[in-house]
């Protein structure tokens, strides 16, 4: 009998998060096989199987994870009726929210809190109660919830462990509602990880206090479909001296994460990630990397992507490379986040803590251990997460 492991996620009623509870009730009820699960060929000693995985998690919004599932479109009645009926009995517990780190995103179902402290204790209290009523052996926390508006490192509780502990105390108006979540995870000795491009475990105090306690961390921004594919073909114009003049990559989404990045705040921190990849693995700056990223309400969760790559190549000559990739958003997410959930119980099962460098495979702008810069090449990331797993 394998480890029960909860997955306690920030932002459950979002469309990542009621896909992944869905996915892995049907997967229980045997009304879903593993397509799509990117590990599920591994046999690895000591990883959570997908059965043994249970959700729970905060959200601003109180209706059930099924009415929720049901508004984003991703998943029909009958889907959810075939072995997932049991989202209608899952609701998500009161959250930590701010319009002024998000700000169109906002709920009633919040957490009553005088303060940080306050906050991160009824953070605490809720993972130690679901620990407990679920019987599980261990907790991960994972972030999925909106995109928050670019944070300011310069801030005296963002510098060190000891400014932060007084920034609690203060109740900075610095730090987020991401790194409380973050903070309270790491605090407790609960793995997280940061599927947003908002700043939590990757601000220099909390990456810091993971490495003290032994903490597994990891993020940021999962890779799931844009960004994936420049990962991929970046490396491959790169070794075929195809020179890259300029890359245009333009978005269309109308879920939640669209309605978040329709501020330009917010949008700033995401369109960071993004950017993050091509000059790393090209190894040269590539001066015109534009993108822009649209929200479009009658689209739903049904995402396109559309990229130009302009490109030169022997004797001169100028070439074209265009790529259109229609998908299903949080269908091409929730099985990330649900690997990434496995590895990060993994990981605190063998007694590594700190930045998890073997998981930058699944994110945009991926933590490495010691502050350096990270592997964006997918190939590569793809050897070092595969050499991990097999380490016995």
């Amino acid at each position: 009998m394998g480890e029960r492991v909860g997955i306690a996620v920030i932002g459950l009623n979002g469309a990542v998060a009621t896909t992944a509870a869905a996915g892995i009730a049907m997967i229980r009820a045997g009304s879903n096989d593993l397509s799509g699960l990117p590990l599920a060929s591994r046999d690895v000693d000591g990883m959570a199987a997908y059965r043994d995985l249970h959700f729970g998690g905060w959200d601003l919004s109180h209706d059930d994870l099924a009415t929720a599932a049901l508004k984003h479109g991703v998943l029909s009645e009958s889907e959810l009726a075939n072995g997932a009926s049991s989202l209608s009995d899952m609701r998500p517990w009161p959250a930590v929210g701010s319009t002024d780190f998000c700000a169109n995103i906002d709920g009633a179902n919040k957490i009553a809190a005088p303060g940080h402290r306050a906050a991160v204790r009824h953070i605490q209290d809720d993972l130690a109660r679901f620990k407990s009523e679920q019987n599980l052996d261990r907790v991960v926390m994972i972030n999925l919830a909106s995109t928050e508006r670019k944070a300011d490192l310069g801030a005296d509780a963002l510098t060190s462990v000891e400014g932060f502990e007084r920034g609690l105390d203060a109740d900075d108006a610095a730090i987020s509602p991401a790194m409380l979540y973050a903070y309270a995870a790491i605090a407790s000795d609960t793995p997280y990880a940061n599927f947003t491009p908002s700043v939590a475990a990757d601000v220099a105090p909390l990456a810091e206090l993971a490495r003290q306690r032994g903490v597994p961390i990891a993020g940021k921004d999962g890779k799931t479909g844009q960004t994936l594919l420049k990962t991929v073909i970046a490396p491959a114009l790169r070794d075929r001296a195809l020179h890259v003049d300029g890359w245009f990559s333009t978005n269309i989404l109308g879920n939640s994460d669209g309605l978040a990045l329709d501020d330009p705040k917010s949008l700033a921190s995401k369109v960071d990630t993004k950017k993050s990849v091509l000059d790393q693995i090209l190894g040269y700056p590539v001066e015109d990397h534009i993108i822009m990223i649209h929200y479009y309400k009658p689209r739903g969760d049904n995402k396109e992507a559309w990229d130009n790559i302009d490109l030169t190549g022997f004797l001169g000559q100028k070439m074209q490379l265009k790529l259109n990739f229609l998908c299903k958003d949080s269908v091409l997410a929730a099985p990330l986040a649900i690997e990434i959930a496995r590895c990060l119980a993994l990981a605190q099962t063998r007694g590594e803590g700190g930045v998890q460098d073997q998981m930058g495979i699944f994110f945009k702008m991926p933590q490495t251990a010691d502050g350096g810069e990270p592997i964006h090449a997918f190939g590569e990331q793809q050897l070092i997460l595969d050499t991990w797993l097999d380490r016995r």
